[in-house]
């Protein structure tokens, strides 16, 4: 129970928010931040501007798409590796009940996001809790509700050893200092004491905090190493755990966003509506023929381009 009171703690100081949640719209074996232009990438679950494509899009191409978030005013594309609950040969994605960004500590940004800003926070590559720092990133798994909560006895960024009563809950944290005049240049103000370095500023803190249906995907639940694996990772791990953001905020909501300093939490409106009111559009893969969502398809694919 230490990190659930670690956790309020750091809900507690996160004075300034706001929060969005968002459906899943496509699965696809893209990546346009790691692998531009290319249909070489492990599965990915995406959420929000539906214009994302293997292409890197810029903030103006994702505002003409449709959103799958629940804040019209935020075009903003996110992804994450798919979860797959692994049966023999078959692997089944487990959907998330639900996917929510929330934007903290904003008593401390400085600036709003800027126009075609693009990260990747975790690490992709991770195959041990070694890989991971969980006090920058805050990565870790584990069962929201009533738990069980084993946390303390096994590796925190692996997944829980017994069946979840609820939901298997992610946490991930992303950057947030940038240098405005190189965007590509940026990192987390808590790998610096607490500050960004002397060239950036301080950004809005983007959190993905996502709960997953377990109990649907695997009704018998399990105990030891779960049936379950990241498409990245191994089964029963969820080191590699990582996700990915390209600003999509129309402008006007962007700079809303800091008025939120001083406040617990601000429903962030702006000119395309209200900031809790779904799109009556259907958000959708803009690119169907090509790519793919099948996970063994999608290692076809990697392989024949040499990467895996």
């Amino acid at each position: 129970m230490r990190f659930a009171t670690t956790i309020a703690a750091v809900a507690g100081t996160a004075s300034a928010l706001t929060v969005v949640e968002h459906k899943p719209f496509m699965r696809k074996n893209i990546d346009p931040i790691v692998s531009p232009g290319k249909y070489v990438s492990h599965m990915h679950s995406f959420y929000g501007s539906d214009v994302v494509t293997k292409d890197l899009p810029t903030t103006a191409q994702l505002q003409k798409g449709c959103p799958s978030g629940e804040n019209p005013n935020d075009l903003s594309v996110y992804w994450a590796p798919t979860l797959y609950y692994v049966d023999g040969d078959n692997y089944t994605e487990i959907y998330p009940a639900t996917f929510k960004t929330y934007y903290e500590n904003i008593d401390h940004a400085e600036i709003p996001f800027p126009t075609d800003l693009y990260m990747v926070a975790g690490n992709a590559s991770a195959k041990s809790q070694a890989d991971i720092d969980e006090k920058i990133t805050m990565i870790t798994w584990w069962c929201d509700g009533n738990g069980p909560e084993d946390r303390n006895s096994r590796p925190r960024a692996a997944f829980p050893r017994s069946t979840c009563s609820a939901h298997l809950q992610a946490i991930l944290r992303f950057p947030d200092c940038v240098n405005p005049d190189k965007i590509t240049d940026y990192t987390y103000a808590a790998a610096n004491g607490g500050r960004c370095p002397a060239n950036m500023k301080r950004m809005p803190s983007l959190r993905f905090s996502v709960r997953y249906n377990t109990r649907s995907a695997i009704p018998q639940g399990w105990k030891g190493v779960p049936p379950f694996k990241l498409a990245c990772g191994g089964i029963g791990d969820g080191y590699c755990f990582h996700g990915d953001f390209i600003n999509g905020w129309f402008e006007d909501a962007n700079k809303a966003m800091l008025k939120a300093k001083g406040q617990s939490f601000l429903r962030i409106d702006g000119e395309h509506g209200n900031g809790k009111t779904y799109s009556k559009c259907k958000a959708k893969d803009a690119d169907p023929s090509n790519g793919t969502s099948d996970y063994h398809k999608s290692l076809e694919m990697m392989a024949h381009k040499g990467t895996a």
